[in-house]
């Protein structure tokens, strides 16, 4: 072997470290959509009521 001949330096290792925090963005994401999909029924109940109460006159 002479001097510029180099070991193949093996790639790095990847650790897996999420420790339990992926679970908990889905429960994030999970209840964000959950409070989106209610505040866009609620929005729309109360334009449907206002609709509704406006038509009768």
């Amino acid at each position: 072997m002479t001097a510029n001949d180099t070991e193949p330096v093996p790639a790095p290792r990847v650790v897996p470290t999420t420790n339990g925090s992926e679970k908990r963005k889905e429960r994030g994401v999970t209840f964000r959509v959950l409070v989106y999909v209610v505040v866009a029924h609620l929005m729309a109940f109360y334009l449907w009521l206002l609709f509704a109460v406006v038509g009768k006159r």
